[in-house]
């Protein structure tokens, strides 16, 4: 066992050790073949040839087999925020506090296939923190994990705030405290070094600072971009928005027709210099890092680079399922892809 899986407690179990994304492909692990796991049997169903013979059909791109029931839910996670504990400064401005815990942890990324993660409350992505531009944020961190960590806040702070040279041991703790500014999507993230490693091992979540009046009312999802290398080899063999691969392809996120969507996009992928996000039979507005409630691009595919992050605005003209997955095909076809089940509201 290399020096890396000894430091790590070994690779993912039920992953393959040795395997890696290239060989899985040509196996046809995303394609039919099926990978043996420590609990089940990861495949896309089909035939025994390979995944270059093209098998038509795009429902089988998906991952066979059933997640350990109690385990992270990414439909719950895309429409949960965390408001933090309210309560009123002297002055009436408003006072948000919130607790994250640093603890190691093995998650399930795919049905019988587990990595071994450093989390924030137990869970890859973190809680997605939201507030208004102006609260006082209170974050008060605790590492239980067996390695230094820390917080850092994109965003605008003192410098005892960011997240970089005050260094939290394990078993120790540490509160963050700023006003939030500026309004936008915002990231927040283990900036301990070696830095590929704490991000890449699952310390990271998304930080959303409304504007003063908020936006518009609309359906809002979170999506953070992000891939998982098992055998740690800097390559990384499943990928996925919100941790667990073909999520959104075997469990469609259901929209009515005409609905404004938005979309909290963020990419904290390791090993990649780019992720990206493509929506079929639509464009959308694309409000980079969420800054601006009126400039925008308006297109159909977005590109971002580690830490980049964009708001993205949407209503869908005609019924029917439409796929949104990575633009990249081979991270599509290794777990990044996804439908939106758009249907006519009911008594329409």
């Amino acid at each position: 066992m290399s020096d890396e899986r000894e430091r790590e407690g070994g690779a993912a179990s039920g992953s393959g050790l040795g395997l890696t994304r290239r060989a899985m492909l040509r196996a046809g692990v995303l394609g039919a073949a099926g990978l043996a796991t420590a609990g089940a049997t990861v495949a896309v169903g089909g035939t025994q040839e390979p995944a270059s013979a093209g098998h038509g059909s795009h429902d089988a791109l998906r991952v066979e087999g059933s997640m350990q029931p109690g385990g992270f839910d990414p439909t719950a996670y895309a429409t949960s925020f965390d408001l933090g504990r309210q309560s009123l400064l002297p002055g009436g401005r408003v006072l948000r506090e919130y607790e994250l815990v640093a603890v190691d942890r093995e998650i399930e990324i795919a049905p019988g296939v587990f990595f071994p993660a450093w989390t924030y409350n137990g869970q890859v992505p973190g809680p997605t923190l939201r507030c208004t531009e102006g609260d006082r944020v209170r974050v008060r961190f605790t590492n239980a994990g067996s390695h230094p960590h820390t917080i850092h806040f994109h965003g605008i702070h003192a410098a005892d705030m960011d997240g970089v040279f005050e260094i939290v041991e394990p078993g120790g703790k540490y509160v963050y405290e700023f006003d939030a500014e500026p309004f936008g999507l915002q990231i927040y993230h283990c900036h301990s070094v070696p830095l590929k490693r704490h991000i890449h091992k699952g310390l990271y979540g998304m930080f959303v600072i409304d504007p003063p009046g908020g936006r518009e009312p609309a359906r809002e999802l979170v999506m953070l971009m992000n891939a998982f290398d098992t055998n740690f080899d800097n390559d990384n063999e499943f990928y996925a928005v919100n941790t667990v691969a073909f999520h959104y392809q075997t469990n469609p996120i259901p929209l009515q027709l005409n609905e404004l969507t938005r979309v909290y996009l963020a990419n904290l992928t390791e090993f990649d210099l780019i992720n990206s996000f493509h929506l079929h039979g639509n464009f959308f507005k694309a409000y980079r890092t969420g800054a601006s409630l009126s400039q925008h691009e308006y297109t159909d595919n977005l590109m971002l680079c580690q830490g980049e992050r964009a708001v993205l605005e949407f209503r869908f003209k005609h019924p029917g399922r439409f796929m949104f997955h990575a633009h990249q095909s081979e991270f599509a076809e290794l777990g990044w892809m996804g439908v939106f089940d758009v249907r006519e509201a009911p008594n329409a």
